[in-house]
């Protein structure tokens, strides 16, 4: 009985309430130790965090930009890195692109504030996690140029339309024709999102978004148990490759952004369907995720799990499932309680013990479900 006869909150309710109240608070208290963490690897003078590569600092700008849109109370840390990422960044491009020479505008004219070719990098991928970090920024801090600069990016992309496998999608890189599942994937969610940011260019953004999922569910990512496989040989069957954490991830983010732009009664399904096989196939008995490169998955598979469970929350939000909310809890007290050094720095390996290299990059895989933890339990 919740309630007393006399229309009091019984003891037993009080109880459940404070002791719900008390695990969010761990919760974030947990993800701002994270962040302050994390931000000892950030070096000002490159604009990116010490020991990852470029792609992974757009995917640190993102976690970031995830708790400080539930935490207010890192907002100066939050701001300061956009505004000094947003003003450095380019210095640690490795290998600026040739996709684009010159300045996007909405309007097609030029402007000294906004010049997407710095972000672009020799890789389509890459060029997409900084568009989403851009995004991420602009949510929080409603800053014009940074969904400018993402829109931008996003155009380069649209450039590169067009493969051997169907006429659709996009490949890897200028150079390359592996046509990937992480790039394409990428590429639906940048649109997905910009449909629910950009209002005049709405219709325009949920076109390339629906194009792109027509043209990705038309070809042969997805193996025989629901999960999305690395890519496409050149004949466009499913190359078998790895099972990565990210492929499971991204997706999800894309279709829950474009279900909400365009509502769809399809898109919500897929991606329930897509997050469960995922889980299925890479979380243990505890419901920890794992990759399978562990442990030893560098330089770039130290990210992975951490945009994986990024965007399963976000699916839990559209979408709630216990199934979800559990992954994502155990991860993050797993993570806590298991795979934290003496700095308070988390390794890849989620269920522990630490037994490889710890640095930005698996610090913040790590931090991303510590940040989702905060969400799913706020």
């Amino acid at each position: 009985m919740l309630f007393s006869r006399h229309g009091f909150l019984a003891p037993s309710l009080i109880s459940l309430l404070l002791t719900g109240s008390a695990v969010a608070d761990d919760a974030r208290s947990r993800a701002r130790d994270a962040l302050q963490t994390l931000q000892g690897w950030y070096n000002p003078k490159s604009g990116i965090w010490d020991t990852c590569g470029w792609w992974d600092g757009a995917s640190c700008m993102n976690t970031i930009a995830d708790l400080a849109a539930l935490d207010p109370s890192v907002m100066d840390t939050a701001t300061y890195v956009f505004n000094n990422t947003f003003n450095i960044g380019p210095v640690s491009n490795p290998h600026p692109g040739p996709e684009i020479k010159t300045v996007f505008t909405r309007d097609n004219h030029q402007s000294s504030a906004v010049n997407a070719s710095q972000w672009l990098n020799q890789a389509y991928d890459d060029d997409g996690w900084w568009a989403l970090a851009w995004i991420g920024a602009y949510d929080v801090t409603k800053e014009g140029t940074y969904l400018e600069l993402a829109e931008g990016i996003f155009q380069s992309l649209v450039d590169a339309w067009g493969t051997n496998c169907g006429g659709g999608g996009i490949p890897w890189n200028p150079t390359s024709t592996y046509v990937n599942s992480i790039t394409n994937e990428l590429f639906l969610s940048v649109a997905a999102h910009l449909a629910n940011r950009v209002p005049e260019r709405k219709e325009y953004y949920i076109r390339w978004a629906q194009k792109e999922w027509d043209w990705f569910t038309s070809q042969d990512f997805i193996g025989e148990n629901g999960t999305i496989n690395d890519g496409l040989l050149e004949n466009c069957e499913n190359n078998g490759a790895t099972v990565w954490s990210y492929n499971q991830g991204v997706v999800l983010g894309g279709l829950v952004e474009l279900n909400k732009a365009s509502p769809n009664n399809t898109y919500l399904p897929s991606a329930n369907k897509i997050a469960k096989a995922a889980i299925e196939t890479l979380a243990d008995s505890n419901n920890v995720i794992h990759e399978f490169c562990e442990p030893q998955c560098l330089p770039d598979g130290t990210q992975f799990k951490g945009i994986f469970i990024r965007n399963l929350r976000k699916l839990q939000k559209a979408s709630p499932h216990d199934l979800y909310r559990k992954v994502i809890t155990s991860c993050a007290d797993s993570i806590w309680d298991n795979d934290r050094n003496e700095k308070g720095q988390f390794g890849v390996n989620w269920a522990g013990p630490i037994e490889a290299v710890v640095d930005a990059s698996t610090h913040s895989s790590a931090f991303d479900a510590l940040v989702a933890a905060v969400a799913v339990l706020n």
